[in-house]
């Protein structure tokens, strides 16, 4: 009988370039976990418009040195029918997410992105989950990141599932 380990009590997550979790790391103050992520209010059912309630937002969680959560900087940069409708240029509502993604990045002193090791946290903003979640289903346990929905698990080795 294979025994899958307990979610440990600080999770961790692997920096990888180029990827879903290119923008993880320490800084100055602890470490921090920031994404461009869209994501729909809790409860929100597909129908017809519903282009107009699919938001994206810039995350930047902080965390202390020993993963404790700190703060969010959340900020919705728009919706998919903004970006659909203006997709290229300056004014997208993509290209403003990655201005104001560089911008709290840039804020943070002595950024180094690396692996990090942060305890589950959430918060809810504009009726939409934040955070590092413990989930079960059917006997198996492991944390999801919302809304990003990256799953971390068994062997806890920081890298992630979709």
């Amino acid at each position: 009988m294979v025994f899958a380990m307990a979610v440990p009590e600080v999770i961790p997550i692997a920096y990888v370039p180029r990827d879903r979790t290119e923008t993880i790391g320490r800084y100055a103050g602890g470490q921090f976990l920031a994404s461009i992520t869209y994501a729909f209010p809790e409860g929100f059912q597909l129908d017809e418009g519903w282009e107009a309630h699919k938001r994206l937002y810039v995350v930047l969680h902080t965390f202390d040195t020993e993963g404790r959560y700190r703060d969010s900087d959340i900020w919705c940069a728009g919706t998919w029918a903004e970006q659909l409708h203006g997709p290229d240029g300056d004014a997208s509502v993509l290209a403003r997410a990655r201005v104001h993604l560089a911008k709290l990045l840039r804020s943070l002193p002595r950024r180094a992105y690396t692996d990090i090791t942060v305890r589950p946290f959430q918060v809810t903003v504009d009726d939409v989950l934040f955070g590092l979640v413990i989930r079960e289903d059917e006997g198996e346990t492991w944390a999801e990141l919302y809304p990003d929905r990256l799953e971390f698990a068994d062997p806890w080795d920081g890298r992630y599932l979709t």
